[in-house]
């Protein structure tokens, strides 16, 4: 048996053991900051996601069928009602990111952060409205399982986009 790979009498780790095990701590050490930084994007995002996602049931199941002038078909009525469940989440997403996820950068003002997170935005409902489309149209999936799975798709680019675009890069190690 290779001693890089033996155990000693009492238990005790080898040499090798001991060093991928110090391999690891020194990955997290490296990257705590990305790793609690994707830890609060998802704690935000997930708690966004069930604002939106209350919205969208809210919106599709209750409040638009009490009008008649919106079409009585739940898959229709889901791709009206998403955009709306969308912004409201993108605003409350705005908020709590910028409060406790992204470092705004230092050359942009709020204002313009803002503008650039909406633009962002504006790209992320485009897809979201597609991907709904495709789930519910092309594949007759039920609009709160096609959510779901749109979110996931969407989550990728979300937080991709706002790392390059809204965060500070000034201060990164």
């Amino acid at each position: 048996m290779d001693s890089k790979t033996e155990r000693t009498t009492d238990g005790e780790l080898t040499f090798m053991e001991h060093s991928g095990k110090h391999k690891l701590a020194m990955f997290f050490e490296k990257h705590r900051a990305l790793l609690r930084q994707i830890i609060r994007f998802s704690v935000v995002g997930g708690t966004a996601f069930l604002v939106e996602y209350g919205c969208l049931i809210l919106l599709t199941d209750y409040i638009l069928p009490s009008f008649s002038l919106f079409p009585q078909d739940e898959g229709t009525r889901s791709l009206i009602a998403a955009p709306i469940a969308f912004i409201i989440a993108v605003i409350y997403n705005y908020v709590l990111s910028m409060l406790w996820v992204f470092d705004q950068r230092k050359d942009t003002s709020k204002k313009a952060t803002f503008i650039i997170f909406v633009l962002l935005n504006i790209v992320a409902l485009g897809l979201n409205q597609i991907f709904m489309w495709i789930f519910i149209k092309m594949f007759q999936m039920n609009f709160r399982i096609a959510k779901i799975i749109t979110t996931a798709m969407v989550m990728v680019y979300n937080f991709v986009s706002r790392k390059i675009f809204i965060e500070d890069h000034s201060s990164s190690t």
